[in-house]
């Protein structure tokens, strides 16, 4: 081993140099030193130690910094086993380097190697032998999921197989091998350009089919949701428009699944569906048309119920309008009386005719306790006048005459009922004849007690 190790030599040197910068006889001292360090490297002992490296220096440069003397004696070892290391690594990763370089997919670098030493692009064929065994076994899969489909869960996973051979069809520099087809020999396969044209020609046909699939899709996914709110809106409809309004909404949407292409597998199973969808909506049709009558009739009866019920609200009526209720009462009757008993919708019809007939008999009895209670009221007016016209002839007055007269009028007044339009008027009437007799009385019963 020397006793000075070239890194130490170095950093000794360096200093040795600085020093004689600015020194007169500085440039023959520093040679004196630099022998002495040379000499040191050349002989063969124990590294030298930090004194020994000041010694050697300091009688020509008292100034030697003390820190390169301590950095020095520090490195002037031999090497170990980190630095062989490091030393391996860096050969290691240039090495490396060198083949990566060597290996890129570039004609200008990849030729001249292929010429002479054709052994460094073994990673590449390596690379190229897998993505060619990828892509060959990902288009096979792919046409087999895409074109021979049975479900949607096979084309979504032959849209993953065709993303694969893609990828792996791009990773193959297919101008070398059509330039070097030799080399393809080492793996014991040949691929050229025409069949690199192929495959790359089919994954674009699938993938073009794939996209019709998924567009189909679409199509029927977006139709059966249409179907399906028509169906919610036939369940909820209420009258026979809306009714009308949701078989149209359902129809539509069958007529849209009928339009999905039929040379798509979407297409081609979306008939089967189809067949179905139409068998119910045919049932549905059926008997929406046996109780499209019925339904009709029947709003037209409630039509006319709403316009009685109107039109009695706010009471007393006159007997006109009672009557005129009463004839719409009886309109909506006329119609459910129409509805057959084979009819669908019979039982509802006859519980809602059940019900304005007793509405209609509520309506009669109102037309006449109103004509009852004005022909009452009009008598007791004519008994009142012919009462007048008798008290008007003082000789004529006939005082039990006048009680019974007065007696007769009160009895026609309460014979007007409450809620007639004849009511307030007798109440007010029936108030002063009750005074009137109570006048009439009280003095005879004055001159019984007396007596």
């Amino acid at each position: 081993m020397p006793r000075l190790y070239d890194r130490a030599f170095a950093i000794m040197a360096a200093e040795v140099k600085k020093c004689s910068e600015g020194v007169i006889a500085g440039e023959v001292q520093r040679n004196i030193v630099l022998k002495r360090l040379e000499r040191l490297r050349s002989q063969a002992g124990a590294p030298l130690s930090y004194a020994e490296l000041r010694e050697t220096v300091i009688d020509f440069f008292p100034n030697f910094s003390e820190k390169v003397l301590k950095q020095a004696a520090k490195v002037n070892r031999p090497p170990g086993a980190w630095s062989k290391i490091k030393f391996a690594v860096v050969l290691l990763a240039g090495s490396a380097g060198a083949i990566w370089v060597l290996n890129l997919p570039y004609p200008m670098i990849r030729w001249p190697v292929a010429r002479t030493i054709p052994i460094v692009l073994l990673p590449s064929y390596m690379s190229m032998d897998y993505h060619y065994r990828r892509a060959i076994a990902s288009v096979e899969q792919a046409d087999q999921l895409v074109n021979q489909a049975t479900s949607t869960a096979d084309l979504d996973l032959g849209a993953e197989k065709v993303k694969e051979a893609q990828k792996h069809l791009d990773a193959l520099p297919v101008w070398f091998l059509d330039y070097w087809p030799k080399y393809t020999a080492w793996f014991g396969w040949r691929f050229t350009f025409d069949e690199f044209k192929a495959a790359r020609a089919n994954v674009g046909r699938m993938e073009a089919k794939i996209f019709q699939e998924k567009q189909a899709q679409t199509l029927l996914e977006q139709a059966e949701q249409a179907l399906q709110e028509g169906k919610r809106q036939y369940v909820q409809a209420s009258t026979v428009a809306e009714r009308e309004k949701a078989i149209a909404a359902w129809q539509a949407a069958l007529d849209r699944i009928e339009q999905i292409p039929q040379e798509t597998f979407v297409g081609r199973t979306s008939r089967t569906k189809l067949a179905a969808y139409q068998r119910d909506f045919e049932q549905v049709a059926r008997i929406t048309a046996k109780t499209a009558r019925t339904g009709t009739l029947m709003e037209a009866a409630q039509q006319f119920a709403m316009a009685a019920a109107q039109m009695s609200q706010n009471p007393p009526h006159p007997v006109s309008k009672w009557q005129e209720v009463q004839k719409l009462w009886e309109q909506a009757i006329d119609r459910l009386e129409a509805v057959r008993v084979k009819d669908s919708g019979y039982v509802e019809a006859q519980k809602l005719l059940a019900k304005y007939q007793t509405d209609l008999g509520t309506v009669r009895t109102r037309v006449q306790m109103e004509q009852a209670s004005v022909d009452a009221l009009e008598q007791a007016k004519q008994q009142i006048e012919s009462l007048l016209a008798a008290s008007g002839n003082a000789y004529s007055v006939d005082r039990n005459r006048t009680i019974s007269q007065i007696q007769s009028i009160i009895y026609q007044l309460q014979r007007v009922e409450r809620g007639t339009t004849a009511y307030a008027e007798a109440q007010q009437l029936l108030r002063s004849a009750q005074n009137k007799l109570n006048q009439i009385t009280q003095p005879a019963s004055r001159s019984n007690l007396a007596k």
